[in-house]
């Protein structure tokens, strides 16, 4: 795989990094990239896809908390590839500066050119291992002072009523020293899962999907073995024998359809007792991704009916109902509704009482939109929106067809759909003063919620 540039900028299409690795793209690529990102209207698109072509370049980006991550080229690549290098990229920039936001980048610059220069040369990947650039890479970072990150720190989506993950977890450096000298023993284990769903318009599930990540970073001196148990219920394969031939999946429990690990990993006893060993490389990477496809029960179940209320009229009633156990508050959700072309005008009526929550008629893209905030979001609560359409010409066909779907994005801490757990995390290690903190983080995201009318 080979790239002609690599930069990065910013939501305002300020150049903050630039490399130039082939001499083969004209110099005015940014201004192009952000130009056809930020008015893309093509094929009815309001979004640029992460791939698209100008005057015989291939342009390829990620958007990574709110920064352009972008690769150029001539030639024919792999699309996945080069998506998956700025992914990469971006989380090994993240290991070193310890937050990714455009103020590090300015204050790390030399860092960041290094660490670009040692991953990429002329154009050909070398390695993307944050534990092998160790050994190339010389320059410290200069690390943003805590409370600057106040406003942006991502850990502030992961609040759970009293309890907040240590601010540690997200802005530490894997190479910076302490200014103490000390060195605090950390390691941090993530389950992240990415539900897609689609409902019917009776609210019946149609599909449902999990894709699921354990994510590890460690801090741990001495690279020690780790051993982490899971589900002694978890099967893997649905029918017969599993897809690494472990034992049978027709028993009840947490099935998950496949799943791959870290190369780190070893399965030595997997098979019998469900749990995984490794010796953790430095920075921040994924033990285990997987799959499940099993019925399993969503964390919202969604209602939307639209009716005609007169000739140049119609409602629209959404209703939601937070299906997970009441401890839980769930952070902002963001439900959006493209309506039909002739809407002219919408006004909104929410249930008596409702505070934290927010509508919008957006008329030049035709889009009903309800933010709810976090406060109100817990878990058993039910929230119903009636929106009622006026309408600038009379429709003769069915209205159900020129509206919907309903979509959904939302963010719930410390709750996991699938009910994959970590029951225990061992360190094996001999010295006695060595007592780490453990934290195993849950998180549920929305990746397609989705609901028919």
């Amino acid at each position: 795989m080979m790239i002609s540039q690599f930069f990065v900028l910013s939501q305002r299409g300020d150049n903050i990094v630039f490399r130039d690795y082939r001499a083969e793209v004209p110099k005015g690529s940014t201004e192009t990239f952000f130009r056809k990102v930020k008015f893309w209207k093509e094929d009815g698109n309001a979004e640029a896809p992460p791939i698209f072509n100008v005057d015989g370049v291939n342009y390829f980006h990620v958007k990574v908390v709110g920064l352009y991550f972008v690769a150029t080229t001539r030639v024919n690549v792999s699309p996945s590839l080069v998506l998956e290098l700025l992914q990469r990229i971006a989380r090994v920039i993240k290991d070193y500066l310890g937050v990714l936001n455009e103020d590090s980048f300015r204050k790390n610059f030399v860092l960041v050119y290094e660490l670009l220069d040692e991953v990429i040369d002329f154009g050909y990947v070398q390695t993307t291992s944050t534990e092998v650039l160790k050994s190339y890479v010389f320059n410290e970072p200069i690390v943003i002072a805590p409370a600057r990150l106040q406003p942006i720190d991502p850990a502030a989506i992961f609040t759970q009523g009293a309890k907040r993950m240590p601010g540690t977890a997200v802005t530490k450096s894997v190479v910076a020293n302490d200014p103490s000298g000390r060195r605090r023993e950390e390691i941090f284990v993530d389950i992240i899962e990415k539900i897609s769903v689609t409902f019917s318009s009776s609210g019946y599930i149609l599909t449902s999907e999990i894709d699921g990540t354990i994510q590890m970073k460690s801090y741990l001196s001495g690279n020690p073995e780790i051993r982490i148990a899971l589900n002694e219920d978890l099967n893997i394969g649905r029918g017969g024998r599993s897809v690494y031939d472990y034992r049978s999946s027709s028993g009840s429990g947490v099935i998950l359809d496949d799943c791959n690990f870290h190369e780190s990993v070893r399965l030595d006893s997997f098979d019998s007792d469900r749990t995984l060993s490794l010796v953790p490389p430095d920075g921040e990477f994924p033990v285990m991704n997987y799959r499940m496809t099993q019925e399993f029960k969503p964390p919202f179940h969604v209602n939307t009916l639209i009716e005609e209320a007169g000739r140049l009229k119609a409602e629209v009633i959404i209703k939601i109902r937070a299906e997970f156990p009441s401890d839980i508050i769930a952070n902002t959700i963001a439900v959006q509704m493209p309506l039909p072309n002739f809407t002219s005008r919408a006004s909104f009526e929410l249930e008596p009482g409702a505070a934290g929550q927010k509508t919008d008629f957006k008329e030049t893209s035709k889009m009903l939109e309800w933010n709810l905030k976090k406060a109100s979001i817990v878990g058993g609560a039910e929230h119903t929106l009636r929106a009622k359409l006026t309408f600038s010409q009379e429709f003769h066909g069915n209205i159900t067809k020129e509206a919907g779907p309903v979509s959904m994005t939302f963010t719930i801490p410390m709750y996991n759909v699938s009910k994959l757990q970590v029951k225990y995390l061992q360190i094996a290690k001999k010295s006695s003063s060595y007592n780490p903190y453990r934290w195993v983080r849950y998180v549920t995201q929305a990746n397609s919620y989705v609901a028919r009318i």
